[in-house]
């Protein structure tokens, strides 16, 4: 399978967002990542349906929502209506794991789990087959631009044994840290999707670095 890209819009110039949609439109990025904070969840505030909706609105790309906040399920079909492809919630913030990926398919959105660093992948063993997307993070979350965690390698590779064990077709995606001496690694461990911001859009050529991280191969 090919890698896909998803560019995290945290890392975007916030002043001049439409020429950073406008970028990410024009690349190769498969998605547009929009990391969503609380500030109660994660010790940071990012933005909110305003933004989401308006980039919803303009964005050509898929929509790759993550959600880093308490009580997700309240906001799942205001997810769907402005535009989502993908949901994704962390398995810390949700009792009833298994309910929010059924709420999130019955909104007509594809369902992601994440896992912070110290979370184990036994916490989703017994979702496997409901999900569409597992969520490594490969940084304590809340803020970008983070060092990457080394522990993330064994874990997206003992993650990719227990998916095939299961028969499960979700893709694994990395957040955290994801640049070019990190990236080619995760995908040759088995990662799916990289997750990509400051690397991205603080680039002097963000659309080549995009176009770089989709041609590396596992």
């Amino acid at each position: 399978m090919k890698t896909l890209v998803s560019p995290s819009l945290l890392s975007a110039n916030f002043l001049d967002l439409r020429q950073e949609i406008d970028m990410i439109n024009d690349s190769q990025a498969d998605w547009l990542h929009m990391d969503i904070m609380d500030g109660s969840y994660v010790p940071n505030i990012s933005f909110g349906f305003p933004v989401l909706n308006a980039v919803g609105a303009y964005c050509k790309k898929p929509l790759d929502v993550h959600y880093m906040i308490e009580h997700p399920e309240r906001y799942i079909q205001h997810t769907a209506d402005a535009g989502a492809m993908l949901m994704t919630v962390h398995q810390e913030t949700c009792p009833h794991l298994h309910r929010t990926l059924q709420q999130i398919h019955a909104a007509g959105m594809k369902a992601g789990v994440a896992l912070n660093p110290s979370t184990p992948l036994c916490m989703i063993e017994d979702v496997l087959t409901d999900l569409d997307l597992v969520l490594i993070m490969s940084v304590n979350p809340g803020f970008g631009g983070q060092k990457f965690i080394e522990h993330t390698i064994d874990k997206v590779q003992r993650l990719r044994k227990m998916l095939d064990a299961a028969h499960s077709h979700a893709l694994i995606e990395v957040d955290g840290g994801v640049q070019a001496e990190t990236a080619p690694r995760l995908v040759k461990a088995g990662v799916n999707v990289l997750v990509s911001g400051s690397y991205v859009f603080k680039s002097t050529d963000p659309k080549g670095t995009i176009a770089a991280l989709k041609e590396l191969k596992g």
